[in-house]
């Protein structure tokens, strides 16, 4: 099944919604993809917890013309103009005049013992999970990693009725000091730290401070944590650890888009270095909320031939860039976090390979091709953030190694023509520890 647009946006996060409804503005055909079965992307996922900012932008999505293509995803980019997706176990060609990558990003998680653990979760992870229907009333819960996210995440989970124990920051004071003083000129979001900090009110806020242990025997039980170098026990429910984030550039990198500093390379208006391509949102830099949005009605503005008003909005957005600069400093992993992991402690959770086996390797590609590391089925998203980290690996040449399908897809998807002929009593699955690398 072929469908045909005149601009297709890949996400619906608030870039992606921006995006396309700024798009939909110019009476273009505009359709939306997205694997989440509702638009909001992570950060407005669940609608009874959603900002006003978020309900705004989603009524405006809801009154567009936007064909929204929920519960799909884009795997391939066979041909120039023509993007592949799964839709509810069915391929889709989409065919588009301009496309805009709003893909968004994820947690990069740091691997120390005991991270395998049950109810040892990514910050968002267990964040999308309460939102979802998880009961977290009562419970225990230490919040750790760096950036932002935490304090958000703490605070939600404190609504929710956790009783949350501490909020480790792996940065230091000083950092965060410089880090507060930029956002004095940012007062929305001063308000909204205040915001957070009372409904965290209860808990301990510790800088400095990353757990580099988790025990229990079925699930989580207790965590170690450390701060100036002294240790101490935290029995606990749940550790919720996130160390900041990192773009999903899976699709960029596919489609050829040039990278600057590990983000996706744009104009004033959001181009990349691929005609009729552009991209908004986390891919371009870490940059919160507003900034997405800025940049996603920039991009669809742009994309639909409104280049002068998209330009207005340029100026705008220059503005927030500081912002980047900023939350970059104050994420900066501390080095000490090469050192929490053992050499029995899985790096590569979908391959099992540990962190002693990855250091008798000189480099990614010598690692994936000698450990299949990064060939399960999350492709490398989870353990290559971390070995970039953990052993100075080139960020490029983890890139480099991305191909289709992007994601794991049932084999009956990948033919060009039509279904193949699986005789297995499943499907059998691409991209997965089954299949082989063709470097």
């Amino acid at each position: 099944m072929t469908e045909q647009f005149d601009i297709l946006v890949v996400g619906a996060g608030p870039a992606g919604i921006a995006a396309a409804v700024s798009a939909a503005g110019a009476r273009k055909r505009v359709g939306l993809v997205d694997d989440n079965p509702d638009a909001g992307g992570q950060i407005w996922r669940g609608r009874a917890t959603q900002s006003a900012a978020a309900r705004h932008w989603i009524a405006r999505l809801d009154g567009s013309s936007v064909t929204r293509l929920q519960g799909c995803r884009v795997f391939d980019a066979p041909a120039k103009g023509t993007l592949r997706a799964e839709c509810g176990g069915d391929r889709r060609e989409l065919s588009y005049g301009k496309l805009i990558l709003a893909t968004g990003a994820r947690e990069r998680f740091l691997p120390f013992p005991g991270w395998t653990l049950p109810n040892v979760m990514g910050a968002g992870g267990l964040d999308a999970i309460v939102r979802s229907g998880l009961p977290v009333a009562g419970k225990r819960v230490v919040v750790a990693g760096t950036g932002p996210l935490l304090l958000a995440v703490a605070a939600h989970l404190a609504g929710r009725g956790a009783k949350i124990l501490a909020i480790c920051e792996q940065a230091p004071l000083r950092q965060l000091i410089h880090f507060g003083a930029h956002l004095i000129r940012e007062p929305a979001k001063v308000l909204q730290g205040i915001e957070y900090g009372w409904a965290t009110r209860g808990a301990r806020f510790q800088t400095g401070c990353w757990p580099v242990e988790a025990h229990g025997s079925d699930k989580l039980e207790t965590v170690i944590l450390e701060q100036n170098r002294k240790q101490w026990e935290e029995r606990c429910d749940y550790l919720a650890c996130g160390f900041h984030l990192v773009p999903n550039l899976e699709l960029p990198v596919l489609l050829g888009c040039s990278l600057e500093s590990g983000f996706v390379a744009t104009d004033d208006v959001m181009r990349t270095s691929v005609a009729n391509v552009f991209c908004a949102g986390e891919p371009t830099g870490i940059g919160g909320v507003e900034l997405a949005l800025i940049e996603g009605e920039i991009a669809g503005l742009a994309a639909a031939g409104r280049t002068h008003e998209a330009e207005k909005l340029a100026e705008s957005r220059k503005q927030r860039l500081g912002f980047v600069c900023a939350l970059k400093h104050a994420t900066v992993l501390d080095p000490r976090l090469k050192t929490i992991a053992k050499d029995s402690t899985l790096v590569c959770r979908c391959e099992d390979v540990s962190f002693g086996k990855l250091r008798e390797h000189a480099n990614w590609r010598d690692a994936k091709l000698q450990t299949r590391c990064g060939m399960g089925s999350c492709q490398g998203r989870v353990c290559g953030a971390a070995a970039e980290f953990l052993f100075g690996w080139d960020a490029a040449q983890i890139h480099s190694s991305i191909r289709p399908p992007v994601f794991p897809v049932p084999v009956s998807n990948l033919g060009a023509t039509g279904k193949l002929n699986c005789q297995d009593d499943g499907p059998a699955m691409a991209g997965t520890s089954q299949s082989k690398e063709v470097e």
